[in-house]
């Protein structure tokens, strides 16, 4: 079931989320560069175990499944922590929202669906909101604890504000390619 390496890869950024959840409940700098370490290695294994399961040949149904659940867990966790921790504050808890609404909504339209036998095929757009939603997320995760020369702070808040314009514009992307088959 996970003898593929993409598969493995997939599996460890679901076993990397409590990792990174209990390092950012630890209010000190030593953990917030550890959960940043963590959830780098977890950012690359989204890239890697997709490059990978395609290079191989080794695409698999289960990959299928897992990457987009691990994809969500991973980022939804991270942001329901740092607001817990007001490391996400103030205005910008509105693009955290926007983020996470977004990615409960396009899960359930992808299983809707997946029952009329329709895949949903990830745009070059959506890839580039992961990217920066996740960029935007390691600055927060560092946030107070950066060097006073890095706003990490600041650039985490644009990051995820520019991250919210996207989640809007492709989730409206989805449902106007799936708005179609609601009317069957």
């Amino acid at each position: 079931m996970f003898q593929s390496l993409a598969n493995q890869l997939t599996l460890s950024r679901i076993i990397l989320i409590p990792v990174i959840l209990i390092l950012l409940g630890i209010q000190a700098a030593w953990a917030a560069w550890a959960a940043l370490i963590f959830f780098a290695a977890a950012g690359v294994t989204d890239w890697l175990d997709g490059y990978l399961a395609r290079r191989d040949g080794q695409v698999s149904r289960l990959g299928q499944f897992l990457d987009p659940i691990a994809d969500k867990l991973l980022v939804a966790a991270v942001i329901l922590l740092l607001v817990y921790n007001k490391q996400i504050d103030g205005l910008t808890v509105i693009p955290a929202v926007i983020i996470l609404l977004r990615e409960v909504a396009v899960s359930g339209l992808r299983e809707f669906l997946a029952e009329v036998h329709v895949g949903v095929p990830v745009s070059q757009l959506a890839k580039w909101k992961t990217g920066i939603q996740l960029v935007a997320l390691g600055f927060l995760i560092v946030g107070r604890y950066a060097p006073e020369s890095i706003p990490s702070t600041r650039i985490g808040d644009i990051g995820l504000w520019i991250a919210g314009a996207l989640t809007v514009v492709t989730a409206w992307d989805y449902w106007r390619a799936s708005e179609k088959h609601f009317r069957q």
